[in-house]
Order: structure tokens, then C-alpha cells, then sequence
């Protein structure tokens, strides 16, 4: 029997194993540098991320957990950041003074601004203890007192509880001063601040900071009521602060739903910095140890959104001032202006377009420059011509020549408009009240002709009697 015919048919090679995508996870490591251990977001650093919520950079900067400060550091733009020490003992003693006889001032701070219909708290106000291991363990245990406190019905004060916010797939533990529970149920945030509120208003820019701030902690307290019957987070959080120039606390309730918004927007912004970071060069990274001239270009390669008020806020503001200055963006002189120029961008094109050598006169924003620069250079003939005049006033000429002037007096300064010209020689200039200083004798005037006299006037009103003879 002949043997059988092996098939000659080509085989399916078989599919070679794709590599494992990269998670983001991975990739963030990648851009934080493979020996950078991830710098821990704080409920500061996600409140500026809020306040400029178009700043890619900063956006995957904090995402990737790079530590922004050392940074700058190494871009050789270091941001001198930080409380002084005399700020933090100020700011601790009197933290220390509102939650003294367990939270007895807080809480009358509190029922007094929001305390609803529920009963004035007394002094058995529930305190529970909050210590546990590693901020893992402390936020279990806070959520666990938050459940227990609510259950209870009864007032609740939890100081330095410790809360757990996703954040960009990694979890961030933040620490706000306090958190009050009602007998209803309702949680309060307490932030207690160092700066004063005299009559009954603070510093606009650090009421806004404190309420951004909040809001991190509003959002974190949502994600444990969640998952607590009975609970609710109030958008209400309560500001203390020492009332006028002493240490006594005062209180002011401040609404943070619309920082509550703008934070919960750039935190979804943040679980997509996969996209941003896809865009960036092969290699890209942001390890310190790297040259400066990477660094910078790694940087470069991530679009920023500077504006004065980051200088207030983030680590790399005056690296970012720096570039936008050499630039000639107009980022660098503020928002508002930012959004008047329109599609005006570097400061050069707004002089060209204020020149009219460059731009649509038909659009407003240029023909309103040239407005502006019209308005501009009549001011500037304007005073042009007045301080000509105002000089011609100050010189006398005579028919032959000019006189000297009056000897300089004291605190009256230089002569002015009352001067008298002699016959032949211009005499000395006087001012109306006298060019002469207290007590001092003018000078006299050199006289042209025969009969020209340079008289000056002292303080007192005196004039000169000698004449000047050729």
C-alpha cells in the first residue's frame, strides 16, 4: 500500500502575542521617573488645580504625582513657597484655642449659624477617637465614626478626621480641621483659618482659597455618606477665623457648590491624562535627576495656562512667567486682559494692530486699539505743548540779551513766572510768592543796559535795591 500523501497546504503561521498595553498607571510612573516615588496630592494642591482647570500641565504634573517644587528646582526657577514658622505657631494656637473644652466654642460658632431646629449642642458632645495606623487605617476609621456618630443622633465632633478621593486612579488622603455631625444627620466641614475677618469681612482671595479647599473635602465626605444611611454632606461649610486684630473666633458660613462643581470637573479631567500624555514625545519624563535642558523640553512639551494668580498657587509659576514673558504672550498680563485681546495672542501683534500695521480694522478688538493709541499719542501732543508753554512762561528775555537769573532760594525752589525784564538785560526772575527760601537773599540779576536791575524777592517780601550797572 503506498504510503499517504502528506498535505502540502500551508499552515496558519500562528499570531505572534501582542504586548501588554501600558496602563496608566505604568505610563504615569514613566513620566514621574522609575526610581521618583508618586508625590502625594494634598486638598491645597487639588484646590489650585480647580482654580485653573484649562492648565494641561499642571493637570498631568499633579496626576503623575510629580513633585512640582523640586522641579522648578532643577529648571533653576524654585518658587519660594511655605508658611513662616511664626505663621505656624499662630495658626496652630489658635486652632487650638476654638476646639479647646472639647470643641465647646466651635460647636456654638456652629449652632449659631447652622444650627437649624435641631437642640443647642451641650457638653456631652460625642468625640470619637480617630488614631489609627498609616492614613489607610485613619480613613477607615474615620468613616467608621461618621456612620456610628450618625446612627447615634446626636452631635458630633470629629477633629482631623482623615478622608480617602480617588484621584486619578490612585487614592489621595486629605485632612480637613474638623467635621460636625447633626442630630440629623448632616454633615458640616469646619475650616479654621489664621487670617482675620475684620467687621465681619476677610480677604476676598483667601475666602475663595479656604472655600476651594472645602469643597476637595466636600467631595471626599460625599463618597462616605454615599454608603451611610441617613447621611448628607452640607454645601455649607462654616469659616473660622479671629475676629478684627485679636485671638476670639468668629464664623462666617460660605457656599462651595459651585467650587464643589468646578473641583468634581477637573478631577474627571484627571482620570483622562492618558490623553494627554499620549500626546507627549517617546521618552518624555520629568525625573529630577535628568539635565536641565530635558527638563525643560519634557516641560515645554505639555501646554500650560499661566496667569498671574498661579504665582499664588502652583510651584512652577515663575518658570512658566519666565516663558511666557520671553514669549511675548499675553497670558503674562492677566486674564481679563487675555480675554479682551480676543485672538490677539503675543503682545507684539497687539502694538502692530494698535499701529495699524497689522490686523482687520474691521474687527472690534483692533479698531478699539487703535482708538486707545489715537487717544494716547493727542494726550501726549497735548502735554507736549504744555510743557512747552509752561517753560516760555519761566524764561524773561530782554532786548539785548538775557539777565541771569535769581540766586536759587530754599525750600521754595526755582524762580517762576513773576519775574520783571530791565531795560537793556533781562533781570533776576522771581516766583510770585518769592524765589528766595526762608531768610535767603535773592540773587542779582546782571543788567544788560545802563538802568536794568535784577531784582529777586526773599520770603519775607523784600527786593533787592542794588542795581545792576554795566
Amino acid at each position: 500500500m503506498p504510503p499517504a500523501r502528506q498535505s502540502t497546504a500551508r499552515q496558519p503561521a500562528a499570531p505572534t502575542p501582542r504586548p501588554p498595553a501600558t496602563t496608566l498607571r505604568q505610563r504615569l510612573a514613566e513620566l514621574r521617573g522609575p526610581s521618583v516615588a508618586p508625590h502625594p496630592l494634598d486638598a491645597r494642591a487639588l484646590a489650585a488645580l480647580a482654580a485653573n482647570p484649562g492648565c494641561k500641565r499642571r493637570a498631568l504634573l499633579d496626576g503623575a504625582g510629580v513633585d512640582k517644587g523640586v522641579l522648578a528646582t532643577a529648571l533653576g526657577s524654585p518658587a519660594p513657597f511655605g508658611q513662616s514658622q511664626f505663621a505656624f505657631m499662630r495658626g496652630n494656637a489658635f486652632e487650638a484655642k476654638v476646639k479647646a473644652d472639647g470643641g465647646a466654642e466651635l460647636l456654638r460658632l456652629l449652632y449659631e449659624r447652622l444650627g437649624g431646629g435641631a437642640p443647642e449642642p451641650a457638653g456631652d458632645a460625642a468625640t470619637p477617637d480617630l488614631s489609627a495606623a498609616g492614613p489607610e487605617g485613619r480613613a477607615a476609621r474615620t468613616a467608621l465614626a461618621l456612620r456610628e456618630a450618625t446612627a447615634a443622633g446626636g452631635w458630633a465632633l470629629l477633629d482631623h478626621p482623615m478622608l480617602a478621593l480617588e484621584v486619578a486612579g490612585s487614592p489621595a488622603y486629605l485632612e480637613p480641621d474638623a467635621v460636625v455631625v447633626h442630630p440629623d444627620g448632616r454633615w458640616t466641614v469646619v475650616e479654621i483659618k489664621s487670617f482675620p475677618m475684620i467687621d465681619a469681612s476677610a480677604d476676598a482671595s483667601k475666602v475663595g482659597a479656604a472655600a476651594r479647599q472645602a469643597a476637595v473635602y466636600v467631595l471626599a465626605l460625599e463618597r462616605v455618606a454615599a454608603v451611610t444611611e441617613g447621611a448628607e454632606v452640607g454645601h455649607q461649610v462654616l469659616l473660622v477665623c479671629p475676629k478684627d486684630f485679636s485671638n476670639l473666633p468668629t464664623a462666617s458660613v460660605v457656599d462651595v457648590r459651585k467650587q464643589r462643581a468646578v473641583t468634581r470637573r477637573q478631577l474627571t479631567r484627571l482620570t483622562r491624562i492618558e490623553d494627554i500624555a499620549a500626546e507627549l514625545p517617546e521618552g518624555t519624563t520629568f525625573d529630577p535627576a535628568c539635565a536641565p535642558d530635558e527638563l525643560d523640553a519634557a516641560v515645554a512639551a505639555v501646554p500650560p495656562a499661566y496667569a498671574p494668580e498661579c504665582l499664588a498657587a502652583c510651584e512652577l509659576a515663575f518658570h512658566c512667567r519666565a516663558k511666557s514673558r520671553a514669549e511675548g504672550a499675553v497670558e503674562a498680563l492677566g486674564r481679563s486682559v487675555r480675554g479682551e485681546l480676543g485672538g490677539l495672542t503675543t503682545v507684539a501683534g497687539v502694538l502692530a494692530a494698535a499701529a495699524g500695521k497689522e490686523g482687520d480694522p474691521a474687527d472690534p478688538t483692533v479698531a478699539a486699539l487703535r482708538r486707545a493709541a489715537a487717544l494716547r499719542a493727542e494726550a501726549l501732543e497735548s502735554a507736549a505743548a504744555l510743557r512747552a508753554g509752561s517753560l516760555g512762561d519761566h524764561t524773561g528775555s530782554g532786548d539785548d540779551g538775557t539777565g541771569g537769573t535769581g540766586g536759587t532760594g530754599g525750600a521754595a525752589g526755582t524762580a517762576g513766572a513773576g519775574g520783571t525784564a530791565g531795560a537793556d538785560g533781562a533781570g533776576g526772575t522771581g516766583s510770585a510768592a518769592g524765589t528766595a527760601g526762608a531768610g535767603g537773599a535773592g540773587g542779582a540779576g546782571s543788567a544788560g543796559g545802563a538802568d536794568g536791575a535784577g531784582r529777586t524777592g526773599s520770603a519775607a517780601g523784600t527786593a533787592g535795591a542794588s542795581e545792576g550797572r554795566s
